[in-house]
């Protein structure tokens, strides 16, 4: 079925979407997009907290994805499984499951909704993670079970750093509770 609907997406096709979909997921390659705005905060001395739940955000879905789901699940990618799937971009090196393009981008989505639920933030902060995780299918590189469950671990992450910001906050900074990240 997942095939399936792979197929169908592979019909969808535009230029002007191709290349949309490739820039999204040029921007989270390696994280690059993370990583700069994580540096960024951390710079910054208003912006250190941040920064610091940004950084811890990451740290939690990179040994969650990378370093523990796709080793263990080592499930092989749509586009070694189906050779008709127009891979739009170099092809991945590690595994499909999950997708950890689209749990970097639900994890800040997330993170942003509980700390700032206005739709102002909610509505783009969705519309970019749904677009990283329907990039990864146009690309035919992750199955929509595995964006699913990227979204699903990157909603987790971001509650998970709640917890470990909290901590992390009082430890570093002798705070009792948390000050500027209120979640």
């Amino acid at each position: 079925m997942e095939i399936k609907i792979l197929d169908m997406i592979q019909n969808l096709h535009t230029t002007v979407g191709d290349h949309f979909f490739i820039g999204i997921t040029k921007l989270g390659d390696a994280g690059i997009i993370w990583i700069f705005l994580t540096i960024l905060l951390l710079i910054l001395p208003k912006m250190r907290k941040y920064g610091l739940a940004m950084l811890v955000g990451l740290c939690i879905d990179v040994i969650v994805c990378n370093g523990l789901l796709k080793n263990l699940v080592a499930r092989t990618r749509p586009c070694d499984v189906n050779t008709a799937i127009q891979l739009l971009i170099s092809h991945p090196t590690d595994y499909s499951f999950p997708s950890g393009h689209t749990a970097a981008a639900f994890s800040l989505a997330t993170s942003l909704s509980i700390r700032y639920p206005k739709w102002y933030v909610i509505a783009p902060s969705a519309f970019w993670a749904c677009s990283v995780g329907f990039s990864r299918m146009n690309e035919g590189v992750h199955y929509p079970s595995d964006v699913a469950a990227g979204a699903v671990i990157g909603a987790g992450c971001a509650v998970a750093n709640i917890y470990v910001n909290r901590w992390l906050n009082k430890w570093l900074f002798g705070e009792k509770k948390q000050v500027t990240i209120n979640y």
